[in-house]
């Protein structure tokens, strides 16, 4: 049986969804496949150094300092499932 059952969000955590861009959002979502940083550049088409700074950036606005973190932030967030 589903669990239909959304968790609700505060506004704080509504606050930090509407601030990452999209492209931060794919790039976590890649990063989170299991790829590395340069797999995600390959497959995006930009430098390694261009993601790297994305997930920099992301970090930052989900206030973790590194991929697990990022991974626990984005699963309680919704941005991903588990």
């Amino acid at each position: 049986m589903e669990n239909t059952e959304q968790a609700v969000l505060s506004p704080a955590d509504v606050e930090t969804l509407a601030r990452l861009t999209e492209r931060e959002r794919e790039i976590l979502k890649l990063i989170f496949d299991g790829r590395c940083s340069s797999e995600v550049a390959q497959a995006l088409r930009v430098s390694k150094r261009t993601v790297d700074f994305h997930l920099a950036r992301a970090y930052v606005k989900l206030g973790v300092t590194n991929r697990f973190q990022a991974f626990k932030r984005s699963v309680e967030l919704g941005l991903i499932s588990e």
